[in-house]
């Protein structure tokens, strides 16, 4: 089991995201993603929200919201992942240089454009409605097979 942060940073009807071609075997080549990654030991998904920004944009958050949880089977073969997607729509700092791949900001209509996981471009567009979900995204080897979700 894995525990992991996704976030989707907004500004000025803009969204930062990461096209990911920079790490060696990584699971994500190729694709369009928000920023975020696995817990450290003892950290709450809001402080590793916070730092995974940090590290991967070099941006400070000041205000993260909440969106939802997504279950994620065997997502890569091997481990179920467990991932709580924020939107962060206050935040300080200079964009830097990422070691995981290149930041660019992305007019939020033109989000499902990208090369996103199949999965993504659907909920995509539950960021920016005024609720929370829980979801479940099955794919198999990579390929999205179906989902499930609750709205509160």
């Amino acid at each position: 089991m894995k525990l992991a942060t996704l976030i989707y940073v907004m500004q000025d009807d803009k969204t930062l995201m990461l096209y990911r071609n920079k790490k060696e075997n990584d699971y994500h080549e190729g694709k369009w993603n928000g920023l975020g990654g696995k817990f450290e030991a003892g950290e709450s998904p809001e402080e590793c929200a916070i730092r995974e920004l940090k590290e991967e944009s070099g941006l400070t958050a000041k205000h993260l919201i909440l969106k939802g949880h997504i279950t994620f089977p065997m997502f890569d073969g091997k481990d179920d992942w467990y991932v709580f997607v924020f939107v962060i729509d206050k935040f300080e700092g200079e964009l830097i240089d990422s070691n995981e791949g290149e930041l660019e900001w992305i007019p939020n209509n033109k989000l499902k454009d990208l090369n996103l996981w199949e999965g993504d471009q659907i909920f995509i567009d539950w960021l920016f409605e005024d609720r929370c979900f829980s979801a479940k995204f099955n794919y198999i080897d990579g390929k999205f097979i179906d989902y499930d979700v609750v709205f509160y």
